[in-house]
Formats: C-alpha cells, sequence, structure tokens
C-alpha cells in the first residue's frame, strides 16, 4: 500500500490494484475508464472549488501567507514568553500554545491547498500586472 506525504498528515492510497492482465485490449478499456473517473473528480473539483474560490491572484496567496507568518510569529513569541519562566508551564499556558500552533498549521495547510488548486487547473491564476 502506498503512502502519500503532505506536510502535516499521510494519506494512504487505497486504490484497489488488480491482478496483471495479459489481454492488452482489457488494460487499455481499464485505462480508458480510470481515466474518465479520474476526469469526473476533476470537474466536481474544478466546478466546485473554482465557484467557491474565484480565480487566485497574488493578493490572496500574500494574505494567507502573511496571515500564516503572523500565527507563526505569534505561537513562537508565547513559546518564547513561556520559556522566560523557566519554562513552567500552567495548563493555561499549554492549551494557548496548543491553540497557536494548530492556527499557524491550518493556515500553513489552507495556503499549500490554495496553491494545490492553482496547480491542479481547478481555479484559475491571474498574475499581477507588471509595473511600467
Amino acid at each position: 500500500m502506498s503512502v502519500t506525504r503532505t506536510s502535516s498528515f499521510r494519506r494512504q492510497n487505497d486504490h484497489f490494484e488488480p491482478e496483471d492482465q495479459s489481454d492488452p485490449q482489457a488494460q487499455r478499456r481499464m485505462r480508458g475508464v480510470l481515466d474518465h473517473i479520474d476526469y469526473t473528480a476533476f470537474a466536481a473539483n474544478k466546478a466546485v472549488i473554482g465557484q467557491a474560490l474565484g480565480a487566485g491572484d497574488a493578493r490572496k496567496f500574500q494574505r494567507l501567507a502573511v496571515a500564516a507568518a503572523a500565527a507563526r510569529a505569534t505561537w513562537v513569541a508565547q513559546a518564547l514568553a513561556v520559556s522566560a519562566a523557566g519554562g513552567k508551564m500552567t495548563p493555561q499556558d499549554l492549551s494557548q500554545l496548543v491553540h497557536l500552533r494548530q492556527t499557524y498549521e491550518e493556515l500553513t495547510e489552507a495556503y499549500e491547498a490554495l496553491r494545490r488548486v492553482v496547480e491542479r487547473g481547478y481555479v484559475a491564476y491571474t498574475p499581477p500586472a507588471d509595473p511600467v
């Protein structure tokens, strides 16, 4: 079973893999069926995600990147503040650190997801206008 690794979680590939078929026509037919299934998923993603997000542009990427950077800075600053007190954490300190880390990780994953939807062609990307 293969495993696809992303930045924070693993997704197992559970596609059925049939025994090797020696009939080339049957193999071509199966590839055609699987290509059609993959295209159906692509078309659904493009329609739904495209409608929900609109076109991707540099401004959207920048806003998400700045939000993730700010969340990272807040999380690390809070960890430094706790460490300045000798590393003694109250349950509230720990809870706050966990919340801040999760916020950073979620924003980072959202950035990567936005990048993937552009890469896969689910949404169009409008590059910034070149300054003259």
